[in-house]
């Protein structure tokens, strides 16, 4: 790949790559965008096929970063983690310490916490070594566990889309087919099981599928025909890039509202979804939850601040959904228009 001109064209500002012989440690830190703040992003740790698609996913995933902080009203810039992971570390607790003298090393330039493949105990292990960390335990006095909050703000944005499509925002009897049940997934599907939803899920984890039959009265699907629910809702919480042509085309709903990263493929996949008449809701608007809840000391601002800050998600994307009829352009197009618009105005 041609670094440097993806770096021109997508406006990323710095890639730091960092090892250590002792741990194994393999990261790579993307900064895309520090022109309302400072960068904050959360670490990955998760295999990849290749090198190239571990740098990939730092790029796209930080560029993601600064709309969503920009989509949120929030002041800071877009940055990501990932470590590559190389089979079970021998010492996890010595791998993220590394991280964290890599992170502590660029002074509070970048800030990060938990995300795919991280723990609030990995968190701690990185706040041995710096104090540019959210999300730690809460017996340490940290945010705990920010998936409940992302949950929410999902939840909120697809009953605007569900207001949107339907006419009422409410989801009591609308089935909604979950792709993924890890923290945020799972408890979506609580949030959605309260609200009176019938829940269609599915995860590479058998167990984790049989929890939700048995607590939520799920319907239970094979990982790889989910895309093939007839629902109202489909979300998808697993990991991103999952709506490709091939699986758009097999989609069965009338609105994709859920919690994964980069959902797109493609950026045109867009296009795609409103050319079926799905209603897209852009990932990076409704799952701004856990950066609203991991942030909120940072802001000074109390915790059931960032929770009403989070119930808002539902006016943000019905804001998105506003752009996109009244441009004539599709909501994942619209949803950069207003986080775009943000960033230049800083």
């Amino acid at each position: 790949m041609n670094l440097f001109r993806h770096l021109t064209e997508h406006g990323h500002e710095q890639m730091i790559f960092s090892r250590d012989e002792a741990t194994g440690l393999r990261a790579i830190i993307s900064i895309h965008d520090s022109s309302r703040g400072r960068a904050l992003g959360g670490v990955r740790y998760q295999s990849y096929p290749n090198e190239e698609a571990a740098v990939m996913d730092a790029l796209r995933l930080s560029e993601a970063m600064t709309y969503k902080f920009a989509a949120a009203g929030l002041s800071y810039g877009g940055a990501k983690a990932v470590i590559i992971k190389q089979g079970e570390p021998s010492d996890r607790v010595a791998l993220f310490r590394a991280f964290g003298r890599v992170v502590e090393s660029l002074q509070g330039r970048f800030g990060t916490g938990e995300d795919v493949g991280t723990t609030p105990e990995d968190m701690a292990a990185i706040a041995l070594e710096t104090k540019h960390v959210t999300g730690l335990p809460e017996s340490m006095g940290g945010e705990g566990d920010p998936s409940p909050v992302t949950a929410l703000g999902v939840l909120q944005g697809m009953r605007a889309g569900v207001g949107a499509v339907f006419g009422n925002d409410s989801l009591k009897g609308r089935t909604v087919a979950i792709q993924g049940l890890g923290h945020v997934g799972y408890n979506l599907a609580r949030r959605l099981h309260d609200e009176g939803a019938r829940l269609i899920v599915s995860d590479t984890s058998n167990a984790k599928v049989q929890r939700a039959v048995e607590e939520f009265g799920a319907e239970a699907m094979a990982a790889d025909e989910i895309y093939d629910a007839a629902c109202d809702v489909f979300a998808p919480c697993a990991l991103g890039a999952t709506l490709s042509r091939e699986t758009i085309g097999r989609l069965r709903c009338r609105i994709v509202a859920g919690a994964a990263n980069n959902q797109l493929s493609e950026p045109l996949d867009g296009r795609l979804l409103e050319a079926k008449g799905i209603l897209y809701l852009p990932d990076f608007v409704i799952n701004a939850g856990g950066v609203l809840f991991l942030t909120y000391r940072l802001r000074g601002v109390t915790e059931q601040d960032a929770f009403t800050e989070t119930e808002g998600i539902y006016h943000t994307t019905r804001r998105v959904i506003d752009i996109s009829r009244s441009s004539q352009i599709p909501t994942s197009e619209a949803a950069f228009v207003m986080a775009r618009e943000r960033v230049k105005a800083s």
